[in-house]
């Protein structure tokens, strides 16, 4: 059931902006679509947010612009959440021709335009990142998870080659409902994290580093032997799964 569609008609109704035959048509309009609209090339998933508390979200890698545009505005002319990923400049110019006040988020190369359709997420989500150069993963995490209506505090480049800066932000640490923690070459940071905090750490391993790094999996492997408890992993470089996982969390 679409909570937000219906609290927001029920209130235009109260409030005399929405006539009764408006109402019902809206409704039933609701009640008749299906969960998903067939463009072609793509079946989009309007009921995402219903069902799992998150937008449907587009993956740009391997989609035209033109194709990506499309989505976005049946998905903004529903008046759901826009969030795309992995996207170019290419990109976002066809979407801000469909969607004009989406938003291009360049360094985490994300195109977003928030709607009222994802509660209030009850704490904060903590992004913390070992390096200037895991940033962009950083920011894909952090955006996504502000996407999704989460209060988001950022504490970057407090790697554990300079572990000082780390705990200097303890106070910070302590406050989150859940921390994302992004690092590539060896990938500690998290288990650092881990053994300091209460609530649960999801680790992102990024593709920064010198050749034995292996484009990240000497950092994926580093957090999945994690000795600290209470250390999830995402896959290199997800900042966004790293944000899902967060966003359920800080949901709860």
């Amino acid at each position: 059931m679409n909570l937000p569609l219906i609290h927001q008609v029920l209130a235009e109704l109260q409030d005399g902006s929405l006539s009764l035959e408006a109402a019902e048509s809206r409704l039933a309009e609701y009640v008749r679509g299906l969960p998903f609209e067939d463009l072609g090339f793509a079946r989009v998933d309007h009921h995402r947010a219903i069902r799992l508390g998150m937008p449907e979200v587009i993956f740009g890698l391997g989609k035209t612009p033109e194709q990506i545009a499309a989505i976005a505005g049946r998905i903004a002319s529903r008046g759901q959440t826009l969030l795309v990923t992995r996207a170019s400049q290419a990109a976002y110019d066809a979407v801000a021709a469909e969607v004009p006040d989406a938003t291009y988020h360049e360094v985490a190369h994300i195109i977003a335009c928030r709607r009222d359709d994802i509660p209030r997420g009850t704490g904060t989500i903590l992004v913390a990142s070992a390096g200037t150069s895991d940033q962009p993963v950083a920011e894909e995490a952090a955006i996504c998870a502000e996407v999704m209506n989460n209060a988001v505090d950022r504490l970057y480049d407090v790697g554990v080659s300079g572990l000082h800066r780390l705990l200097s932000a303890r106070d910070r640490l302590d406050a989150a409902r859940a921390v994302i923690v992004v690092a590539g070459m060896e990938g500690a940071l998290p288990s650092v994290v881990g053994g300091l905090v209460r609530v649960p750490v999801i680790a992102v391993p990024t593709s920064v580093g010198y050749g034995a790094s292996f484009g990240g999996v000497a950092a994926l492997l580093g957090m999945l032997n994690s000795c600290a408890p209470g250390v999830a992993v995402v896959n290199i470089d997800n900042g966004f799964g790293a944000a899902c996982i967060s966003s359920q969390i800080n949901h709860l």
